[in-house]
């Protein structure tokens, strides 16, 4: 009898080779996704103890404009250096940004510490991201990308809760400070196994040019943002002209060319991370301000929300990984952002005193799923739609639309919303303006994801699907 051959096993992330490395991203993910959860649940009370509802947008804004130079730097300097230089800056500079923002006597100190947090996330999230598309085989990196929402599944399940329970009966500023162990425990370590993934084997020179154009965005955001903000309509205007052109050009010029039309490929995947970011953290931003303020909730009961959502936004990104290969990437993508749509449909009528609140967490709960499915999805076709060599460019210009949309939901609508409030006291008409406003955008959204490749990895991939006893038809490699 002739001998078979023997199959080999299967990469995964914990195969002996990548175990460690594996283990030490997952637990620096792990650690950001505290302190976002944290600062998410807990900025109403922040508010109120230094003060200012005009500035609630900018506590995240400032992270999300700084992270954008932050993607920028890592992505550039991991395809030239390799991943470890960046990684190790960033983490360094994301405590030191957690330390000033739990110190911080003003609102206005906090929000320079949510500044250079988000500089550094920027730093480490970045290099995360090419070492998953550098040192991990394609078998491996649907499921490498599941275990990174993961990541945020015990974060959510007890960041949002601890961090409304200490902000009730201690205090926020626990929240931050008592995070810089956990990150030393996450550089320890990650460090020694991500110095070793390489580089570009013959680099280009450093791109300055790319790093002033990363700040001009951030510079342009920043001036738009305190335009919409601005009371008077003579310093509002040139600065929303200004900042809105400044932040245009520059967009355009570091992303992929045709993101900004979302032209198929690559760019219109990029072009939808922008508006999930946007529609989906446009609303999650401020649905601890509308469960505590409008509906009278605790910080805890807000915190409820947030968790529902990171747990199914986990369970959104392993249903992805497990249909990667089985179901058209775009079906997958756009029946995401449906979900986003019903939940922020959901939590938006739980304004209103006859929706009864405890159905919040639940609609919560289907917006994360939904957004799981696409923010892996939309992910994983850039990570197989990039240049060889070219990865930390690709996945930053990802990141840094994601960002965006994050901090153009944030920041317009904490303008938004302080423009139609009394004084530091959020109104029912300005969360439901903004709540329909954000989906809307999801909705344009679903209408380009159309340019997004049905099967990014071409004919085999697609073949490999099909039934042995139909014909397929040849699909160009994206």
């Amino acid at each position: 009898m002739t001998d078979q051959p023997e199959t080999e096993p299967s990469v995964t992330p914990w195969s002996p080779a990548l175990r460690m490395l594996t283990i030490g991203a997952l637990v620096t993910i792990a650690a950001g996704a505290f302190e976002a959860l944290a600062v998410a649940t807990v900025m109403p009370r922040v508010s109120d103890d230094l003060g200012g509802l005009q500035y609630y947008g900018w506590a995240f804004s400032a992270f999300t404009l700084a992270n954008i130079v932050g993607l920028t730097i890592a992505g550039s300097e991991s395809d030239r250096v390799g991943p470890g230089r960046p990684y190790l800056f960033g983490i360094v500079l994301f405590a030191l940004g957690i330390f000033i923002a739990g110190i911080a006597p003003s609102m206005l100190v906090l929000i320079a510490g949510r500044a250079i947090q988000g500089f550094g996330a920027g730093l480490f999230n970045s290099a995360i991201y090419v070492v998953v598309g550098r040192a991990y085989p394609p078998e491996a990196k649907p499921r490498m990308l599941a275990l990174m929402s993961s990541a945020w599944v015990m974060p959510g399940l007890i960041g949002p809760a601890l961090a409304g329970v200490i902000a009730d009966y201690a205090h926020w500023r626990g929240i931050f400070l008592g995070l810089i162990p956990f990150l030393v425990l996450a550089a320890a370590l990650a460090y020694p196994r991500i110095r070793t993934v390489p580089g570009t084997p013959n680099p280009d020179d450093r791109d300055w040019r790319r790093f002033g154009v990363a700040v001009a965005l951030a510079v342009g955001t920043t001036a738009l943002f305190a335009g919409l903000g601005a009371s008077s309509l003579i310093r509002a205007l040139p600065l929303i002209v200004a900042g809105g052109v400044v932040a245009w050009l520059a967009a355009r010029w570091l992303m992929p060319e045709g993101t900004l039309r979302a032209a198929p490929g690559l760019p219109a995947a990029i072009a939808c991370m922008t508006l999930l970011n946007l529609g989906f953290f446009g609303v999650d931003a401020f649905l601890p301000l509308a469960l505590t303020e409008i509906r009278g909730r605790s910080t805890a009961f807000a915190g409820l929300a947030l968790t529902a959502a990171t747990i199914s936004w986990s369970a959104g990104s392993w249903t992805q990984a497990h249909f990667s290969d089985k179901l058209s990437r775009r079906q997958v993508i756009r029946t995401g952002f449906a979900l986003i749509i019903l939940g922020c449909g959901g939590v938006t009528l739980t304004l209103f005193e006859n929706v009864p609140v405890v159905l919040a967490p639940l609609f919560w709960l289907v917006a994360g799923f939904g957004i799981g499915l696409a923010y892996s999805g939309i992910s994983l076709t850039v990570l197989q739609t990039a240049e060889p060599g070219k990865e930390g460019i690709a996945t930053s210009s990802m990141q840094i639309a994601g960002v965006l949309g994050f901090g153009f939901g944030a920041g317009v609508g904490g303008a938004w919303i302080a423009a139609l409030s009394d004084g530091d006291q959020a109104s029912r008409s300005s969360l439901l303006y903004q709540d329909l406003m954000m989906i809307g955008v999801v909705v344009i959204a679903i209408v380009i994801a159309r340019n997004i490749p049905a099967w990014p990895g071409g004919k085999a991939r697609r073949e490999s699907c099909e039934p042995a006893n139909e014909v397929t038809v040849a699909v160009p490699a994206d």
